[in-house]
């Protein structure tokens, strides 16, 4: 399964005229969310992504420890070569080239393309995705949205009304499955969230749209 991000379809231009409780175009009715804010307010989520962290860490300090060894070894044959014959400075050589190989070995076996840390991101990961996708498909026919959009997905919005925004009727439809962060909480950090950004933009240091809080 593609990552949740690619399972939104993504908006070119979101026009401000054409909003009412939700956006009609045509007859058609669209929407939209911030799959980053969805992913926020799932606390299984944050579980998942500290489990892959320490995951990361812990593997990156396994992986540093050998290169480390290699560092020490080439080290510690560029002193003593000069007293090698021949045949140990090529013996020695093909230690630290061995070590070495150790090392890039596990490296792709901890993060390679098809590594642990991938296997381990899909494991704990694609069943979330699944979920809310899940959800705002059930949500979707229910209101009869024909798109939604997602705001995180990179793509430039011109301006995206807060009336489409149907994130938290996605984390509300998604609490019939799994624990989220309750709507009134979710207002709450909303709102001190808001105030925050309100005086930082005072100051000019603050790019966070209001009303919704960013990881």
């Amino acid at each position: 399964m593609k990552a949740l991000k690619s399972l939104f379809l993504t908006a070119a231009i979101i026009c401000c005229s054409a909003f009412s409780a939700s956006a009609q175009i045509g007859g058609q009715k669209f929407a939209y969310v911030d799959s980053d804010y969805i992913l926020s307010n799932i606390p299984e989520y944050g579980d998942a992504q500290a489990e892959l962290e320490a995951l990361s860490t812990k593997w990156n300090n396994e992986v540093k420890a050998i290169y480390d060894k290699v560092s020490d070894m080439y080290k510690k044959y560029q002193t003593e070569m000069v007293l090698l014959s021949e045949d140990q400075k090529h013996a020695r050589e093909q230690e630290i080239i061995n070590k070495e190989q150790e090392a890039k070995n596990l490296q792709m076996q901890y993060f390679g393309s098809d590594g642990q840390l991938y296997q381990k991101r899909t494991e704990l990961v694609q069943p979330i995705q699944e979920k809310i996708y899940t959800a705002l498909t059930e949500l979707s026919q229910t209101k009869g949205y024909t798109f939604v959009f997602d705001l995180a997905s990179g793509t430039s919005v011109l301006y995206a009304s807060e009336r489409a925004d149907i994130s938290d009727d996605v984390l509300d439809q998604l609490s019939n499955v799994m624990q989220t962060v309750r709507r009134e909480d979710r207002k709450r950090a909303n709102a001190a969230a808001g105030k925050t950004t309100t005086n930082a933009s005072s100051s000019k240091t603050s790019s966070v749209k209001p009303g919704k809080s960013k990881k």
